[in-house]
């Protein structure tokens, strides 16, 4: 009982020593809560039958990550817990000088750990049950649900998966708190905190030397990442990687001996208030976590590039759909003469359909029937002409002995029309190449950049445009056309036709429930699909077909499905890396501030206003946490440059906006782990309780 309520009254005493381990603590469990409670989320909701299976996929890919994520915050515990034993160093020598053995202190840290613990998880958990709500709109704008069902919902799932990694995690700090007692030696208790300052100044040369390398180190790395990406395989990129790793740490090693030495050359900045004393500080505690800046700026440049990206693909992919997506139904058709569909010969769908009795279009208010055509001699290759050679040095992972898809003017421009967009008009000895994909843009307008000629299908045509139109055939979420043609109908014979075409939109009626005319519209394809095998086996067709159908409803649920993983996975390891981040920076600072009262003292002793401390201090806790947030930053700069090479098959539009949100999550976070550090540390050189 003894021990019960002494355990109460240290944690009403050190409560404010608590902040930062309470702070890490609530904001973990709500964050593991609210990412865990999204599939009841979704459940409360009505969402299609495929978001529904995307929900599902999320929830297993959460589950992997919440094993990730209770390491981390583990080991975020582990660290606060040995803050925390610092801090009390004296206290437990007192303790022990009254004859208190090491099991009952060991029994005192345990029951304050669990009352903290405990309170930490009900607050967590009542803030994460109030975010969850709030998460619901989110689910509801990611799925497109409607949330005219949707009511107030507690997880008991989620509950019960935090509460058992919460448990595990606490499991593991009690045995690292209890091993670390073991330990204890009464002298070094109660000497603690009573070590002399020792800043050992590094050679000037030497630091400005290593600085100077590893400036050009990361600047070669940026250059081959973000402007050599064609070059790039996996080995090469592990290199460049590793490279800017290890030039992010020379940079911190040779920043902690360059910072000083610079602000001591400076004499009017150096002399001026407590600066001299601050930047000491600032020198000392950069010298002495070198490698751990070094692991926070890495994890931050992860974080700002993870959650950037993220929200860009989520963005992006909801812009195209409109853009790229502006008809109902497609369906593409190809016909062969032998088994390998080597041999294209001209096929129509509507017929294949109709001699089974179904009428493709009757469900289409408007549609576009048509044809693409295909010269075997108008290859990618042969477009670029002498220009190959250049082309393919850059650019070894294309394909040069494919064939352009070419389509008439006539059936071009009424897809167009169909689509909302402006026709071509294009002159009988003229041709235009249409491209959306920008890698492949920027190629062919290099090649078009003088007037130019191709030969297609036997005719000679110069290029309409001097460069590329933007534009596309296939309704997508994604701009992905790499280049098709456009070319007078004169030209077009059909002796080279090849794909045939249904693009439209669905009659009013069919509108107004799309997913069930789809489901008819597949179970009608299906059967179709079986009878014409069975009749191709039993050699009643001499030809040999495919065909695929894309609808707007199927293309918007996987694009949803891919927005939605990428964009709760990555706000989930971004504010868990954050978290991170933030309380190693805070438990290192106010560990300083512990072992930097008497200095403090001194300061206060000597007639330094308190005021000028507090500058002092804000100064020094505020460079602490900029240094690795400035060089993440100058990291995600390049980053993303890189990451753009990847995200332009979903587009980039929004990456501005999207650094911005993350910028704005970022400085919720990390700077409230900033504040709280700050008042907590000027608590502390105090020296109160």
């Amino acid at each position: 009982m003894m021990l019960f309520k002494l355990s109460l009254g240290n944690i009403r005493r050190s409560l404010k020593d608590y902040a930062i381990y309470f702070f890490t603590l609530v904001i973990g469990v709500s964050v593991f809560y609210v990412f865990n409670a999204i599939g009841e989320q979704a459940a409360m909701m009505e969402v299609t039958v495929n978001r529904g299976d995307v929900v599902e996929l999320l929830m297993t890919m959460m589950s992997g990550v919440s094993i990730f994520v209770a390491g981390v915050l583990g080991l975020l515990i582990v660290y606060a817990s040995r803050f925390l034993m610092k801090r009390r160093n004296r206290e437990f020598a007192l303790y022990m000088t009254l004859g208190m053995g090491k099991g009952k202190v060991s029994a005192i840290l345990l029951l304050e750990t669990v009352f903290v613990g405990l309170f930490s998880l009900v607050i967590g958990l009542v803030l994460g049950i109030g975010l969850s709500q709030l998460m619901s709109a989110l689910v509801a704008s990611l799925f497109e649900a409607d949330m005219t069902a949707y009511s107030f919902v507690v997880s008991n799932e989620a509950i019960l998966k935090t509460v058992l990694y919460f448990v595990a995690m606490y499991l593991v700090v009690i045995a690292f708190n209890s091993l670390s007692i073991s330990r204890m030696k009464l002298i070094d208790l109660l000497q603690s905190g009573k070590k002399a300052e020792r800043i050992k100044l590094k050679n000037p040369v030497i630091c400005i030397i290593i600085f100077l390398f590893a400036a050009a180190l990361l600047a070669y790395a940026y250059y081959q990442v973000g402007w050599q990406f064609n070059d790039l395989n996996n080995k090469m990129l592990s290199i460049y990687i590793g490279m800017g790793a290890a030039a992010t740490f020379l940079i911190f090693w040779s920043l902690s001996g360059m910072l000083l030495r610079i602000v001591m050359s400076i004499k009017r900045v150096y002399f001026r208030g407590l600066n001299g004393f601050t930047f000491r500080q600032i020198s000392s505690k950069v010298s002495t976590m070198v490698l751990s800046m070094t692991i926070i700026c890495l994890m931050l440049f992860v974080t700002v590039c993870t959650l950037s990206a993220a929200f860009s693909v989520r963005n992006s992919m909801n812009a195209n759909m409109n853009k790229l997506c502006p008809v109902d139904f497609e369906i593409e058709y190809s016909e062969y003469t032998d088994k390998e569909k080597t041999e294209t010969v001209s096929g129509d769908v509507t017929k294949l359909y109709a001699d089974y009795g179904y009428d493709l279009t009757g469900n289409l208010s408007e549609y576009v029937h048509f044809h693409s055509y295909v010269d075997p001699e108008f290859t990618f290759g042969n477009l670029l002409g002498n220009q190959l050679e250049a082309v393919s040095s850059e650019y070894g992972f294309l394909i040069y002995d494919s064939p352009f898809d070419v389509y008439r003017a006539s059936d071009y421009n009424a897809l167009m029309k169909l689509y909302g967009k402006e026709p071509l008009d294009i002159g009988e000895d003229e041709f235009a190449l249409i491209c959306n994909y920008k890698s492949m843009k920027q190629v062919f307008d290099q090649l078009l950049e003088e007037e130019y000629t191709a030969t297609v299908m036997g005719h000679e045509l110069k290029s309409k445009y001097a460069e590329s139109q933007d534009g596309f055939v296939d309704i997508s979420s994604q701009p992905v056309n790499d280049g098709l043609v456009v070319v007078p109908d004169s030209v077009a014979k059909e002796a080279y036709a090849g794909k045939d075409y249904v693009i439209g939109n669905y009659k009013d009626g069919a509108q107004e429930n799309p997913v069930e005319t789809e489901r008819n519209i597949r179970q009608v394809n299906e059967a179709i699909h079986d009878r014409y095998e069975a009749a191709v086996e039993n050699g009643n067709n001499h030809n040999y077909s495919s065909w695929t159908i894309n609808t707007k409803t199927d293309i918007a649920d996987a694009t949803i499905g891919l927005g939605a993983i990428a964009s709760f996975l990555g706000l989930y390891i971004g504010i868990v890396f954050l978290i991170a981040c933030g309380a190693i920076l805070a438990l290192k600072e106010l560990s300083e501030s512990v072992d930097s009262v008497n200095r403090y003292d001194m300061l206060r002793k000597i007639g330094a206003e308190e005021s000028d401390i507090n500058r002092s201090l804000f100064r020094k806790t505020g460079l602490f946490f900029l240094l690795p947030l400035l060089l993440a930053y100058i990291h995600s700069a390049f980053g993303l440059k890189f990451a753009m090479n990847f995200l332009q098959i979903f587009g980039t539009e929004k990456m501005w906006s999207s650094i911005i949100l993350t910028s704005v999550i970022l400085l919720l976070i990390y700077g409230g782990y900033f504040l709280i550090t700050f008042y907590s540390s000027k608590r502390i050189i105090r020296g109160r309780s």
